[in-house]
């Protein structure tokens, strides 16, 4: 493969990595540079949000709810640049109770969890997040439930 066919690949993957290792230093700003205004965000057993404005009140929402750090995170993309997933482990605690979830009392959680993203302009323009809910559920109850 050349160097040339090697560009778009690298350049997706270094969009990816750049925008996990933002959220990793709680660089809010950071992470919303990297991302379209027409972004969609599908979450993991969830509605799909669009733009950019509403992801920000969705990270809002989550920083409020859940102090959590990205493990492992292993980044891949295709030859076009225009698709890339991310493997990573989630490792965090539960702050605040979110409706129609256990009772949070500061539990701490290891899941593993994936995303698969779209590229255009250089910038991310779709999140879509996947994890094990009732595996997340199981962790923050508690060995009795």
């Amino acid at each position: 493969m050349s160097e040339a066919s090697k560009a778009p690949r690298a350049a997706a993957e270094a969009l990816v990595a750049a925008y996990y290792a933002a959220f990793n230093a709680r660089d809010r700003a950071g992470m919303y540079a990297l991302l379209a205004d027409d972004l969609v965000h599908d979450v993991n057993q969830g509605m799909r949000r669009v733009g950019l404005a509403e992801f920000r009140a969705f990270m809002a929402q989550m920083d409020a709810a859940y102090d959590e750090r990205l493990e492992e995170v292993v980044v891949m993309a295709d030859a076009t640049g225009r698709r890339a997933a991310a493997e990573f482990m989630v490792v965090g605690r539960y702050l605040r109770t979110e409706e129609g979830l256990p009772e949070a009392t500061g539990q701490a959680y290891r899941l593993p969890a994936g995303a698969f993203l779209e590229i255009a302009r250089g910038k991310i323009t779709r999140i879509t997040t996947y994890y094990n809910l009732r595996d997340w559920i199981r962790q923050v109850r508690g060995p009795a439930s």
